[in-house]
């Protein structure tokens, strides 16, 4: 994979998170396998640093498991875990979106919307690596304009947890065109000062996201187990 797909619109980092979270998706690296930094760095066109940086991300999503003197390794998806850390997401989200919309300075809200009409380009283009980028922009415009630097470390937090998990989602066909709708209807409800419908569309945005990365596991399952 070329150096240079790898770096747009985003740190050497996350596209080496993205690529591995992809990997464990499609089950091409199956639970248990070891992670050698030195092979890694060299697929990925990469030092060991941003490996290591990748991997630590990935641990603490869950994906990796890191052992003392030995090599990281794939861990066995814990899926009620996710399932709890999207539920907690989900409210924090949308407490952060509730609190935007009566919250929100002038210059703040228009941000966000320049934010939302720059992502559009990203989805006509369908260049996932760029709206995955801007994706986590657009949320934590979000989390800024709360005016509760708290609540905005915790949403902050939570989101990296997840951000694995949250990126992979947007290959799946068609998810680009529906997130930015999504995005859409929950910016309008800022817009507005309506922060019930504000919330209860963020809920439902992290609600499709999180399906849309269940439906990428049970794609990627080996047939075999479909049939179980």
């Amino acid at each position: 994979m070329a150096r240079k797909a790898l770096t747009k619109n985003g740190t050497l980092a996350e596209a080496i998170v993205n690529g591995l979270t992809q990997q464990i998706v499609s089950g091409r690296l199956e639970p248990g396998t070891p992670l050698d930094e030195t092979c890694l760095a060299r697929e990925f066109g990469a030092s060991r640093t941003p490996v290591r940086e990748a991997l630590r991300q990935m641990a603490a999503s869950g994906l990796i498991a890191l052992r003392p003197h030995r090599a990281p390794q794939v861990a066995r998806l814990d899926a009620r875990r996710l399932e709890d850390m999207f539920d907690v997401m989900a409210e924090l989200e949308a407490l952060c979106a509730a609190r935007a919309a009566v919250s929100m300075r002038s210059a703040e809200r228009a941000a966000l919307e320049a934010q939302h009409e720059a992502m559009a380009e990203n989805v006509r283009d369908g260049d996932v690596t760029a709206y995955r980028v801007a994706n986590v922009e657009f949320h934590a415009l979000i989390y800024r304009g709360t005016g509760n630097s708290y609540l905005e470390e915790l949403a902050a937090l939570t989101r990296d947890r997840l951000a694995p998990h949250r990126g992979v989602q947007l290959e799946a066909p068609a998810r680009l065109t529906q997130s930015h709708r999504e995005h859409g209807e929950i910016l309008e409800a800022i817009l507005r000062g309506d922060g019930a419908t504000a919330a209860g569309v963020m809920r439902r945005h992290l609600a499709e996201t999180q399906t849309t990365l269940a439906g990428l596991n049970q794609d990627h399952k080996p047939r075999d187990q479909h049939k179980k």
